[in-house]
Parts: structure tokens; C-alpha cells; sequence
């Protein structure tokens, strides 16, 4: 605990010992409300204070007199009670139908600082709040007319909006209580929203309320962080329900203090209360569920603009971002409880390959840093949730990012808090949804670096203890005649040798050629390797022409060997920032980061076939008169024999009927995409583990981020590149053949600018974050002359001679596109 939290705590203990909490039933001995306190001065109270506060005594709440209270002066309030009699002293906590009454008493005099009296005592005690709003509260629903405009128009058209609507609404307040109920939560919300509906309209009244919260949540956030609070009355938690149906949270008069209190408050309950608290809200609807989101975004937003960060004072130190965020992760949670999940339909793990030899980190006496177990999201391990698990949230995944924390963020500091200081600083990866696919790539690069450091200095250390020579990359030396095999032999002697080889960089020469591999080389390499194996006639895998997608081919010749070097091969494009040219259905994605293929994987991976599935599932008529189908189902081995199986024991014999059509979809999805290459993508999973199997990957990407790393983004916009596009030797974005050369590239076919990327960069794909994320260089390479523009692929560079007209460049430039093989080609 720092000082000035211990010394506040302190100061509530003295006054407590001194004033009181306020409330004459005060039964805590420590309090001076409590009839059986025997007063103390002002020494003996210090010192008392600071007794209790070491043993972690009850702290009362605090109930303000009537007298203090914001919203009226003593000579009104005074008269108010000699000519009415009402001052609603009585009143400790809220109902419908007392807030009524009071509202109704102020409206006839014209003065609402009795119910501004009110609000305030209530929203600024948390015992009082707590216990507001119930719905085992006998009288919580009475008297609701009197809380109704009286104006006979707008009580016509409400009418009449409640009976064109009144179906949707019986179906959202049956799913609201069912919601309250399955998360034992008292609290009645619509008489909360009924009541917020009127009191917003009430400027002293939204004073009142923003004022209370202010003096609330610094006592409700040491309670719970301190008290333990919520772990001895669960019901703390209708603080928080209640306080979050204002629909004014994200106005200014919160902003600036107490909703940045209020969050920080939030994040402090414990786990299973955010678990509680996340259910509720998934049942809520997407208003309330997107206004909640825009609140605490707006919050994240407004902080982040409002200061200045840089490498001495992060973004991670601020505490409204931090907890505002935090408060984000549970409406991401329940959007996604909210949406269409698939909880079941999971791939096995697989079985850790870890051996009981020592390591050469532990031989060497080091804690290896990355042999933790794979992160889990505490929230997400009590709400037995996943993201993956997913099909479609209620809100899109790509709301929840937050650009202005993306642009200020330090990941190399975010890295170290994520992989060593998780418990004392917060790293924006623990909450990866707010983050953009750029920046988590940037913190998967320092991962992948800092691994590959690790591994290259202990490879030096074991090297001088054994007087060997050092190995610190992954070297592979291929022919191109045999890269296939020359590849396979060698990955697969690493990975039975020493797999902790696959995490150093990867360096490769190809036999007979000059070149030192700065990354063009391993660009060549993946290209020429994936050229190779995905090539129909050696009958890996099988390619659709209408989707233009590869998959496992269930009856491949090929032995497992082959699948895991592909494996291996896209681990190590991720692990060495490379882009590869791969084209796979979304459901290959989705199987590595452990989910089955089930039936809406289909509709990208076997069109076709889903289409007739579909049919299937919605034909009206006899299904099993007309369709004649069994549960036996037959497809083409690789040399087009037909191939029987059995869905079921005796399929052949089991009819699909309107009855069980459903269950023969389900099998036959499953046995498309699961069973019948499961041998294939096994293999496939392995080599890709083999690699990537402590990284943070699977934690802080989706399935389709993980496709946009491995394979980089497919739209091309030049008009990026070219304003990042950087110039050398002479040249400048002002020079005549670079705006010659800028209107050419302008003026290509899809094709060939693809083709021109593949010549200057080694890959036609753009890098996460698209093509204005590619350092291009332009260099000058001497005046006018028929030779060829060249490249050095490693830098992105492309040399350019300066010709001396527009079309001979263009001659040129189409020319050394169209038939450039190899690297190094002149």
C-alpha cells in the first residue's frame, strides 16, 4: 500500500473515531454514532486510528446529514418542514416508488433540492446504494403513474410506441430477468432505467449525482482492495449495476474525475465479481451493451488526448487509462457472451513434448523466461470463454480498438511489463483487443528477437564450454534442384536434435551462390518452398479454382514428414517476419488456434458443398423420399476412384430424414474437415508448435490476425507506398524520373504491380498494416543505359537508372518484373 492511500484510510478511521459515520443504528464499536462508543480526544482518537487501521478494522459508510447536503439553503429547508412536514429524513436507500413520491412532492413546489438532498445521501453511501432498487422491496413497483409525464400527448404517443413494441419488449425484460436471476442479481432494472429516465432531466439532479459519485468510489475502491468487501456481501456489486445504467457517464461532468474514480473502483473487484458482472451485461442488448463500450472508450480517449507520453512517462502508468481499459475487458467479454459462441467443437491439445533431461538454460543455471505455460486471461478462464470461440460477437472485434492508445504505447516497454513484470506494471497485451494488429505485431516481433538473442548467447556459451565452434542461426543450405528434400532433411534433423534450434534466425544459402542473407534470401526460400509443395501434381493438397484455396488432401501419398515441414515453414515466416504467398481457407487458422471445423467453416472451404448442405437443411419437402440419402457418403481418392465411409456403424443402412438431417450434417462437416484429415493436419499442427509454441501468438491474435501475419494484407495501395517511400543517391520525390517512374507504377495492371513487388521486395504481399508500413528505397544507379533496374530484396531497395525518357523506363522496369528468377539477378 503507498502513503497517501494508507494516510486516507487513516483520516476515515479518525474521523469515524471523532464524527461518525452519520447513521443513529450504528452498530460498529469503533464508530462515534454507535450508542455504546465512549467518546475519545482528539490524541487518544489518533491513536486509536492508527491501531485500527494495522488490523484492518470495519470502516462504516458514511451517512451526510440533511443539513450539509448540497442542492438547498437551512431557512428553505426550514419553512419546506414547518409547512409540509417532509423533509424525507427516513429515507435510507431508493425505490421506484419513494423517488416518485419525492419527485412528485418537488414538482408541486417548484423545488427539487429535497430530492437533490435525497439522491446525494444515497449515491454517496455505498451501504445505501447498495440496498436501492431492490426487487424484493414490497413496495418497489407502487405508485408508478405518479413517476409518468402528466401530459396527455405524450402519454398517447407512449401508448402507442408500447403496442407496436410491446412483443420485443416482453422478449428483452423476459431475457433481463432471466439474466438477474442467473446471475443472483436483486437488483430492479427497470425500475433503475424508469428512474434514471426522469432524474436526467433534472440538471440540479444530474449535479447531485455527479458530486456523490465523486465521494463514493475512493471509499468503494479501498473497501474492496483492502475490506474484501464484495467477498463478504456479493450484493456490492449492485453499486455497480446501478451506477452504470446512467446514461450520462460519458458526458464532460463525468470525464474529468469521477467515472476515471469510478473505473478504478471497478477494477479492483475480484475476478468472479467481473465474471458476474460480464454475464449480466451480455444480456443486456446491444444499446446498452455498445453505450457502455463508448463510455469507457470515450474515457480511454479523452485521457489519453488530454496528456503527453513518451518514453519517461507512459501510458501504462496512467491509472484512468489502465483501469479504464480493464473496465473494457469485461464488455468485451460480454459482447462476445452475447453473440454466437461455439464453446465445444475443440481441438485436443497438444501433449506437452517437454522431456525430464535438463535444458541447456537450466544446465547453464538460467531461468528460461519463456518455458512458462501458455497465458490465460483470468477473466476468460472464469467465464469459460474464449475469444477463438467466437463466431461472431455483438459488437465487432474491431470497435474495441482504440487508436489514440495504439499511436502512444511503447512496446518494447509493453513487452517487458507483459513477459516479466505482469504482476506489478500493466502491459496493454494482457488486454489485446484494444490493441491493433500493428502493434501486436510490433510486440510479437521484440518476442521473436528477444528469443532469438537468448538462444544465439547461450549457443555461444555451451560453444566455449565444449570448445566447439558457435552455431548461433538456423542454417540451411539447400540446392534448388532439391530444396524440397534438402530442406525437409535438415528441419527434420533439428527437430529431433535440438528443436530450440528453430527459435534462432534463420539463415539460408542456396549451394553455388553468392549472398549474404539479410532476409531476401529466406524470402526466396519460402517462396520457392511453397511453390514447390503446394504444386497439384505432387497431390498435398488439393485446390479449388472458384474460391482459389488449398486444402489437405485426405488421400495424399505424402508422408507425415512433409505436412510438418510445412508446418515448421509458416512457424518460421511468422518467426522471421516474412510474408508468404498462402491461401487457405479461414477454418486452417481457426484448427491451429484449436478449434474444429464445423459446419459454417464450409462456406469458404467447400462452397459447393455447403450450398447442398444447406439446401438440405432447409428442403421443405420429404426429405427422405426425395433426396434418398443415407449416412454413408462417397468421395474421389487422388487418382478419382470413388472412396466409401461410413458417417455411422452401418451408414448405408441409416436413411437422412427430416428427423436426423441435422446429425448428418454435423458428421459429414466433421468428417470433411476434421477426420478425414487428421493424420495430414497433425503433422501440419506439430511443425507449427514446434516453433511457435511459446509465443505469445495464440494469446493476443484471432484466427484471421494470425492469417494476416503469415500472409500480409491483399489489398495493395501505391499511393502509401509512395508517400513512405525514401530516395538515395540523388534522387528526391521532386526528381523527374521518380514522378516518370511513380505514374508508371500507377498505371500497371493488378498483376504487375504485384509482380513488381515481387521483384523489389520478395513478396507480393503487403506487410501487416499495408504497404505504408513497407520502407521502400529508391536509389540512383547511374545516368541513362539500357541495363536493367535491379534490387537488393533484404532492403527493399530497387536501384534505378536515370533513363532519359518515360517509356524506356517503363520498357525497362516491365521487363526486369516479367522475367526476374533468382536471386541476385542482373
Amino acid at each position: 500500500m503507498n502513503r497517501a492511500t494508507a494516510k486516507h484510510l487513516i483520516e476515515r478511521y479518525f474521523r469515524q473515531l471523532t464524527e461518525g459515520c452519520g447513521n443513529g443504528n450504528c452498530t460498529n464499536e469503533f464508530c462515534a454514532s454507535c450508542r455504546d462508543f465512549q467518546p475519545l480526544d482528539n490524541n487518544s482518537a489518533a491513536a486509536k486510528a492508527l491501531e485500527l487501521f494495522k488490523i484492518n478494522a470495519k470502516l462504516c459508510d458514511y451517512y451526510p446529514s440533511i443539513k450539509s447536503s448540497a442542492g438547498g439553503n437551512s431557512e428553505q429547508d426550514s419553512k419546506m418542514n414547518e409547512d409540509t412536514k417532509e423533509n424525507f429524513s427516513d429515507v435510507h436507500y431508493l425505490t421506484e416508488n419513494n423517488v416518485c413520491t419525492i419527485l412528485n412532492f418537488c414538482e408541486e413546489e417548484g423545488d427539487y433540492s429535497a430530492l437533490v438532498r435525497v439522491i446525494g445521501r444515497v449515491f454517496s453511501n455505498a451501504e445505501a446504494l447498495m440496498r436501492s432498487f431492490r426487487k424484493d422491496e414490497p413496495n418497489a413497483t407502487e405508485n408508478l403513474d405518479s413517476c409518468k409525464p402528466t401530459d396527455v400527448e405524450k402519454q398517447k404517443e407512449q401508448t402507442s410506441e408500447k403496442m407496436g413494441a410491446s412483443s420485443a419488449a416482453a422478449l428483452q425484460d423476459d431475457a433481463l430477468n432471466d439474466a438477474l436471476n442467473t446471475c443472483e442479481i436483486a437488483v430492479d432494472l427497470h425500475a433503475v432505467r424508469r428512474v434514471y429516465d426522469r432524474l436526467l432531466s433534472i440538471d440540479q439532479v444530474e449535479a447531485a449525482l455527479v458530486n456523490a459519485l465523486i465521494y463514493l468510489t475512493p471509499n468503494v475502491e479501498l473497501d474492496l482492495e483492502y475490506l474484501d468487501v464484495y467477498e463478504a456481501n456479493p450484493d456490492y456489486l449492485n453499486i455497480f449495476i446501478i451506477v452504470m445504467e446512467n446514461g450520462n457517464l460519458h458526458s464532460p461532468e463525468y470525464l474529468e474525475v469521477a467515472l476515471p474514480q469510478f473505473c478504478k473502483a471497478m477494477s479492483k473487484l475480484p475476478v468472479t465479481a467481473l465474471a458476474r458482472l460480464s454475464k449480466l451485461w451480455s444480456m443486456y442488448g446491444l444499446p446498452h451493451i455498445r453505450r457502455m463500450m463508448e463510455t469507457f472508450q470515450q474515457l480511454i480517449t479523452f485521457t489519453v488526448v488530454s496528456n503527453e507520453y513518451d518514453a519517461e512517462n507512459l501510458v501504462n502508468d496512467d491509472e484512468t487509462v489502465v483501469a479504464a481499459t480493464q473496465c473494457l475487458k469485461i464488455i468485451f467479454y460480454a459482447s462476445i457472451l452475447a453473440g454466437d459462441v461455439d464453446v465445444e467443437h475443440n481441438e485436443e491439445d497438444e501433449e506437452d513434448s517437454d522431456s525430464d533431461e535438463l535444458t541447456l538454460h537450466e544446465l547453464l543455471g538460467e531461468e528460461r523466461l519463456y518455458k512458462k505455460g501458455p497465458r490465460v486471461d483470468p477473466l476468460e478462464k472464469e467465464l469459460a470463454i474464449r475469444t477463438v470461440d467466437s463466431i461472431r460477437p455483438v459488437i465487432p472485434f474491431e470497435d474495441f480498438v482504440n487508436e489514440s492508445v495504439n499511436d502512444v504505447v511503447e512496446m518494447d516497454k509493453d513487452f517487458t511489463f507483459f513477459k516479466v513484470n505482469a504482476e506489478t506494471k500493466f502491459s496493454f497485451q494482457s488486454c489485446p483487443f484494444i490493441l491493433s494488429v500493428i502493434t501486436k505485431n510490433q510486440g510479437l516481433y521484440y518476442d521473436n528477437r528477444i528469443r532469438m538473442y537468448s538462444e544465439r548467447r547461450l549457443t555461444a556459451l555451451y560453444s566455449m564450454v565444449q570448445g566447439q565452434q558457435p552455431n548461433p542461426y538456423l542454417k540451411l543450405k539447400v540446392r534448388r534442384d532439391h530444396i524440397i528434400d534438402d530442406a525437409l532433411v535438415r528441419l527434420e534433423m533439428i527437430s529431433m536434435e535440438n528443436p530450440s534450434d528453430l527459435k534462432k534466425q534463420l539463415f539460408v544459402e542456396f549451394e553455388g551462390e553468392q549472398g549474404v542473407d539479410e532476409g531476401g534470401v529466406s524470402k526466396e526460400f519460402f517462396q520457392l518452398v511453397l511453390e514447390e509443395i503446394f504444386n497439384p501434381d505432387i497431390g498435398m493438397f488439393t485446390y479449388d479454382d472458384e474460391t482459389k484455396l488449398f486444402w489437405f488432401n485426405s488421400s495424399s501419398l505424402e508422408n507425415e514428414a512433409q505436412y510438418t515441414l510445412i508446418g515448421i515453414v509458416l512457424g518460421l515466416a511468422i518467426y522471421n517476419n516474412c510474408i508468404l504467398d498462402v491461401h487457405f481457407p479461414m477454418v486452417v487458422y481457426r484448427k491451429l488456434m484449436g478449434k474444429k471445423g464445423t459446419y459454417l467453416d464450409l462456406s469458404d472451404s467447400h462452397p459447393v458443398l455447403y450450398q447442398s448442405l444447406k439446401g438440405l437443411l432447409e428442403y421443405t419437402g420429404n426429405v427422405k423420399e426425395d433426396m434418398m440419402l443415407t449416412f454413408q457418403i462417397s468421395h474421389t481418392d487422388l487418382f478419382g476412384n470413388p472412396v466409401l465411409y461410413d458417417l455411422k456403424e452401418e451408414g448405408d443402412q441409416i436413411p437422412v430424414t427430416k428427423e436426423n438431417r441435422q446429425e448428418f450434417v454435423d458428421l459429414y462437416v466433421d468428417y470433411i474437415l476434421n477426420t478425414s484429415v487428421e493424420r495430414q493436419f497433425k503433422a501440419f499442427k506439430k511443425g507449427f508448435l514446434m516453433v511457435t509454441n511459446e509465443s505469445p501468438l495464440k494469446y493476443l491474435f484471432r484466427p484471421e490476425e494470425v492469417e494476416l501475419l503469415i500472409c500480409g494484407s491483399r489489398k495493395l495501395d501505391f499511393e502509401a507506398l509512395e508517400k513512405t517511400t525514401e530516395y538515395d543517391g540523388g534522387y528526391s520525390k521532386d526528381s523527374q524520373i521518380i514522378k516518370d517512374f511513380w505514374e508508371t507504377i500507377h498505371s500497371f495492371g493488378e498483376e504487375q504491380k504485384r509482380l513488381f513487388l515481387q521483384f523489389t521486395t520478395g513478396t507480393d504481399r503487403a506487410p501487416v498494416g499495408g504497404l505504408g508500413k513497407l520502407k521502400m528505397i529508391i536509389a540512383k544507379n547511374g545516368s541513362d543505359t539500357d541495363r536493367l533496374p535491379t534490387s537488393h530484396t533484404c532492403f527493399n531497395a530497387l536501384l534505378l537508372p536515370e533513363y532519359s525518357t518515360k517509356e524506356k523506363l517503363r520498357e525497362r522496369l516491365l521487363k526486369a518484373i516479367t522475367y526476374a528468377k533468382g536471386f541476385g539477378m542482373l
